[in-house]
């Protein structure tokens, strides 16, 4: 399985997006402090960094990306929406949503490793969709841990309106689809459109 090991803090820089989109509340870098002063973007160097940006937010590599923005362009409505919905909708980045990991890299560590249920049975896979209704819990035996214990009094994370979560007994509910207003990312999903249509 093929792993994103791009560094987090000069990524953050380079795309121009705070770390806190993230998860890293604290990450800053100081190396090379004039590195964004360089020449004039042509059309396709936007169109190219706004895909490179959301992959890397979402920890997708291409081939998993390209397969996102086919099955958007299959939907009704504008297509660079459909696809950050659905990027939305991955069980990894629902768990770090509800504040159940740090970051989705923690997230997709964490749903690997079968701690997640998915109205009650075990799903290992951060790319599953999830749809409106689903329940997400933790594994009865993982809800002890220490990690995940502190949860209970509350993540101190603002759970998006399509989801809610029930710090008691740690379990999320998704109560609807996500709309583009709910998806705090600064992105121009018409430029991935673009770029994919050339």
């Amino acid at each position: 399985m093929a792993i994103n090991k791009q560094p987090v803090a000069k990524k953050c820089r380079a795309f121009g997006i705070s770390p806190t989109v993230m998860g890293y509340g604290k990450k800053v870098t100081k190396r090379n402090p004039g590195g964004n002063r360089r020449r004039k973007v042509s059309e396709y160097g936007t169109q190219l960094q706004e895909k490179q940006k959301v992959k890397f937010v979402y920890g997708v590599l291409e081939r998993q990306f390209r397969k996102v923005f086919e099955n958007a362009s299959k939907m009704d409505g504008p297509t660079g929406e459909n696809m950050l919905r659905l990027l939305e909708q991955r069980l990894d980045n629902v768990v770090f949503r509800l504040g159940l990991a740090k970051t989705r890299r923690m997230a997709r560590q964490i749903v690997t490793h079968g701690h997640i249920r998915v109205n009650g049975e075990k799903v290992d896979i951060p790319s599953y969709s999830v749809s409106v209704g689903d329940v997400i819990t933790l594994r009865q035996r993982s809800a002890e841990m220490e990690i995940f214990k502190s949860l209970r009094e509350g993540t101190g994370v603002i759970t998006p309106k399509w989801l809610t979560f029930d710090a008691q007994n740690l379990t999320g509910t998704v109560t609807a689809y996500p709309s583009r207003e709910d998806i705090d990312l600064t992105v121009q999903e018409n430029m991935i459109v673009e770029f994919y249509s050339r």
